[in-house]
């Protein structure tokens, strides 16, 4: 298991659900883990938990320079952190729900970015994987906060892709169904009844298919794989 043996990686969102399945997934595969949220994680062996408010910019700068400080480089960034807060469509969303939604998941993915850019790219080398979902793809009645950000992360992702490409610096989106997370179970039974309904595969999928995917676009497995969607859906997208 040592796919990512040596990498530095810097995982937000990383307290619970999806994040921390993946910093637990880079640890097992020999990565030294920063793991970023706003709540308080547990520290284990590979993975060292740090304060991170995606949108915040003093904290990128902030966490950025410890790594670099300890370490020198940063190889892989995984911009997960996300929030829903307002399921409301255009004409019941309020410009704070509004704000503060594109504010994590979208400034927040940009933020990221901006911050390793300049040590990956003097580096010659780097994996950014942002994390979209099937409503940066699709529209979705209500959630027009959500819809926004997340296909603003996808376009966002190919613009980075294809600047940084020379550089050798790859950037991909993952793209999760309906997943089995604390901010999934949070939602009404009836709304992941019907996407459960709407997924060919009739389930939800778990934090660690999604970690899986995460390995690969940040191994050197993935080498030529650059503005890419990695769809992890259960076939939604596919109908």
């Amino acid at each position: 298991m040592d796919r990512l043996i040596g990498k530095i990686a810097l995982v937000t969102g990383a307290a619970q659900g999806i994040g921390l399945a993946v910093a637990q997934a880079f640890a097992s595969e020999g990565a030294v883990v920063f793991a970023g949220d706003v709540q308080t994680g547990k520290e284990a062996e590979g993975i060292k938990p740090v304060r991170l408010d995606v949108s915040s910019s003093d904290d990128w700068q902030s966490v950025v320079a410890e790594i670099i400080a300890t370490h020198g480089r940063i190889d892989v960034l995984v911009n997960n952190a996300g929030i829903v807060a307002c399921y409301e469509p255009v004409h019941g969303t309020d410009i704070e729900s509004w704000q503060r939604v594109l504010a994590v998941n979208l400034t927040g993915s940009f933020l990221g970015m901006q911050a390793v850019l300049p040590f990956m790219r003097r580096a010659k080398q780097g994996s950014i994987i942002n994390f979209s979902s099937i409503w940066g793809n699709v529209g979705v009645p209500g959630a027009a906060a959500y819809n926004a950000a997340k296909g603003g992360v996808r376009n966002m992702t190919k613009n980075a892709a294809v600047t940084y490409a020379p550089e050798n610096v790859r950037v991909n989106s993952v793209h999760p169904g309906l997943i089995r997370t604390p901010l999934v179970e949070a939602q009404s039974d009836d709304m992941n009844g019907g996407i459960i309904a709407s997924t060919p595969m009739g389930r939800m999928g778990t934090p660690h298919e999604v970690a899986a995917g995460c390995v690969f676009l940040a191994s050197d497995e993935a080498s030529f794989v650059t503005g890419s969607e990695l769809v992890i859906d259960g076939g939604y997208l596919a109908q």
